[in-house]
């Protein structure tokens, strides 16, 4: 008869491997098979594709039509090894992005990219979106033109806002895959974004995920950071994360914006 589990309530809570135990020498089988099929899973998550039509199809069904972008790097096996061309527009979207300028002028772009799991995009940026735009729309500023960006590293949002002389820049983008999270996103908010920033201009939030953090809570820390960020006139290690503070009762109010002009949309 085998002796109860003591550990087995706990893993109920945590996605960590705890208290595997061994087999002699070594893990357990079933300790090693979870492992394995994990790791498969993260390296899967690296190297999968987006499926741009279908995100933009369901983007689209919701009154935000996106446009196609892709990256310097002509395929997968270049972006991984060379990260410099996935921060910078392919020749095609860089023309595409100057003929399209006016429609993002004074806004808030945004741009869905693969990165390095776009299982995560895929699954959790239009779900993020939508719990975002209303609370934007509460603070007087709507989103505006979505790009779905493939081969992306998170600075090709700065040359793409540059490109259409975006306020602001929010990149949600796939994550690097742990062992246990394969479809993390992370969103970047830049403001008055150039070629060039450094990641101390940016703030995150990240592992955006049912297992992680909820979209309805990130979209909630971004929109306070939107706020803030538009209030002071920067973003980055100049802009904390006072998002908690400000949903407490009585604490302050989050960082009002003053109604913006109007934001362009780009067609499909």
């Amino acid at each position: 008869m085998t002796a109860p589990d003591p550990w087995a309530a706990l893993r109920r809570h945590t996605a960590a491997r705890i208290a595997l135990g061994r087999a002699g020498a070594s893990q357990p089988t079933a300790a090693w098979l979870r492992f394995s099929l994990d790791h498969a899973l993260a390296r899967d998550a690296v190297h999968a594709a987006l499926d741009g039509a279908a995100l933009a199809a369901a983007l689209a069904a919701h009154d935000l039509p996106g446009t196609a972008i892709e990256s310097a790097a002509p395929d997968r096996a270049t972006y991984l090894r060379r990260p410099d061309l996935g921060r910078r527009l392919s020749a095609r979207s860089a023309a595409l992005l100057a003929a399209l300028a006016p429609a993002g002028a004074g806004c808030t772009l945004v741009v869905v990219a693969d990165g390095l799991s776009a299982a995560a995009a895929q699954a959790h940026a239009l779900p993020l979106l939508l719990e975002l735009r209303p609370r934007l729309a509460a603070q007087g500023l709507a989103l505006g033109p979505v790009l779905v960006a493939t081969q992306a590293r998170v600075a090709l949002g700065d040359e793409a806002a540059a490109a259409l002389h975006a306020q602001a820049v929010l990149v949600l983008i796939g994550e690097r895959p742990g062992l246990s999270s394969p479809d993390s996103l992370g969103a970047y908010l830049t403001w008055a974004p150039q070629p060039g920033c450094t990641d101390a201009r940016r703030n995150c939030v990240s592992n955006i995920r049912p297992a992680g953090q909820p979209c309805a809570e990130a979209a909630r820390r971004l929109a306070w950071l939107l706020g803030a960020a538009r209030r002071l006139g920067t973003s980055g290690v100049a802009l904390k994360d006072e998002s908690e503070a400000a949903a407490l009762p009585g604490g302050p109010e989050a960082a009002a914006l003053q109604p913006g002009g109007p934001c362009g949309t780009i067609g499909p």
